[in-house]
C-alpha cells in the first residue's frame, strides 16, 4: 500500500459537501432559525392542503389544549436536561486539591516533552497557536528528511519520500493557514486541526521506513524518527482539546436552552390561558389568522429541542469521526484524509 498521492489531502479538502458544511461549520444559531422556518412554514402551509378547518377543530375538540399542554412537561424536561449537562462538565472540573495538582502536573509534563522533542524553550499558551507550531514543525521535519534523501542512490525511495513530504507539506500549509488567528471557542481551531491527517502521515511513514530499512542512512533513519515523534504528540494534543471544545459548547448548549425556554414557557401558556376558538377573528394571505399564531407558538414551543438538535448533531459528528486516536484508521476512506471533511 502506497503513501496517499501529492495532492490528493487538498482536492479532498476542497470538495464541498453540503450536509457536512451543515453539520460541521453552519452557526449553531443560523442551523436552528432554519430548521424553525421550516416548521413554521410547514404548518401555515398545512392550511393549504384542503384539510378541516383549524378554527372548527379548535372548537370541537379543543385541539389548542391537546398541542400545547404537552409543551408545558417538555419545555421543563429540557432545563432538567440544562441541569444534567452542566453537571456533567462540572464533574470533570471539581475536585480535590490532589486531584487537581495531579491534572496540573500532567498537563505541565506533556508541555515539556512537546518542548522537548521539537527543542523549543517556552510553548505557546493559546490551542491555535500550540497545534500550530506542532503541524509547521512536523513541516519542517518533513523538509530536513527530504534533503538528508538527496545523497541516497536508492532513486524508488527518495521518490516515494517526495511524495510523502509534498502531502504533507501541502496538508501542514492549509492547516496552518487556517488556524493563524483562530480563536478557541469557535469551531475554527477544532476545524483546522481534524484537517491535519496525522493517522494516515504515522503509518505511511512507518511503512516507507520498514520497506527501505537497508537503504536508509543512520542519518535519514534518524530523520524519520524525529518527524514520527513530532506526528505522535498531535494526536493527544488534538483530543486534549477536543475535551475541551465539548465541554465548552455544552456549556453553550446549557445557557442556550435556559434562554429559550423561559420565553417558550411563557408563550405556551398565553395560547392555553387566552387563545380560543373565537379569537383572533379574520385572514392573512388567505389563511385564518387563527392558524398564523397557532403556527408560530408552536414554533417557539419547539425551539429547545431545536437547540439541542443543532448543538448535538455537530457534537456527535465530532465525536463519531475521532473515535480513534494514533496509527488507527476506523473507515477505509480516512487513508487518504484522517477526517473527510470539506472546504468552506
Amino acid at each position: 500500500m502506497e503513501p496517499d498521492p501529492t495532492g490528493s489531502t487538498l482536492q479532498r479538502l476542497r470538495a464541498f459537501d453540503l450536509g457536512q458544511w451543515t453539520l460541521m461549520r453552519l452557526n449553531r444559531w443560523v442551523l436552528t432559525g432554519v430548521i424553525l422556518v421550516v416548521v413554521f412554514a410547514g404548518l401555515v402551509g398545512g392550511a393549504r392542503l384542503g384539510l378541516d378547518p383549524f378554527r372548527a377543530l379548535v372548537a370541537s375538540h379543543d385541539t389548542m389544549w391537546w398541542i400545547f399542554s404537552n409543551f408545558i412537561g417538555a419545555i421543563i424536561t429540557g432545563v432538567t436536561l440544562v441541569v444534567t449537562l452542566n453537571q456533567l462538565v462540572l464533574s470533570q472540573e471539581l475536585g480535590a486539591v490532589g486531584e487537581q495538582r495531579s491534572r496540573m502536573s500532567a498537563s505541565m509534563d506533556f508541555r515539556q516533552t512537546v518542548e522537548d522533542t521539537i527543542d523549543l524553550d517556552v510553548s505557546p499558551p493559546e490551542p491555535a497557536s500550540f497545534m500550530k507550531m506542532l503541524v509547521e514543525r512536523s513541516r519542517a521535519q518533513a523538509e530536513e528528511l527530504r534533503n538528508v534523501m538527496e545523497d541516497e542512490r536508492d532513486e524508488e525511495l527518495k521518490e516515494k519520500v517526495d511524495d510523502y513530504v509534498d502531502d504533507l507539506t501541502d496538508n501542514a500549509d492549509t492547516v496552518s493557514e487556517k488556524l493563524d488567528g483562530a480563536q478557541f471557542g469557535t469551531f475554527d481551531v477544532i476545524w483546522a486541526i481534524f484537517r491535519f491527517n496525522y493517522s494516515w502521515k504515522i503509518f505511511s511513514a512507518r511503512q516507507i521506513r520498514n520497506q527501505h530499512r537497508d537503504s536508509f542512512s543512520e542519518e535519514a533513519d534518524q530523520k524519520f524518527e524525529d518527524m514520527i515523534d513530532v506526528l505522535k504528540l498531535f494526536g493527544p494534543a488534538r483530543e486534549h482539546f477536543k475535551t475541551l471544545y465539548f465541554q465548552w459548547e455544552l456549556v453553550n448548549l446549557s445557557r442556550a436552552l435556559l434562554y429559550i425556554s423561559v420565553p417558550a414557557l411563557i408563550i405556551v401558556g398565553l395560547v392555553l390561558m387566552y387563545l380560543g376558538p373565537n379569537a383572533m377573528p379574520g385572514t392573512f394571505l388567505g389563511i385564518d389568522h387563527l392558524v398564523w399564531v397557532a403556527a408560530a407558538a408552536y414554533t417557539v414551543g419547539v425551539a429547545p429541542f431545536v437547540v439541542l438538535l443543532a448543538y448535538i448533531l455537530r457534537i456527535g459528528t465530532v465525536a463519531k469521526r475521532t473515535l480513534a486516536m494514533g496509527p488507527f484508521i476506523l473507515r477505509e476512506n480516512e487513508r487518504e484524509d484522517d477526517i473527510e471533511w470539506s472546504e468552506t
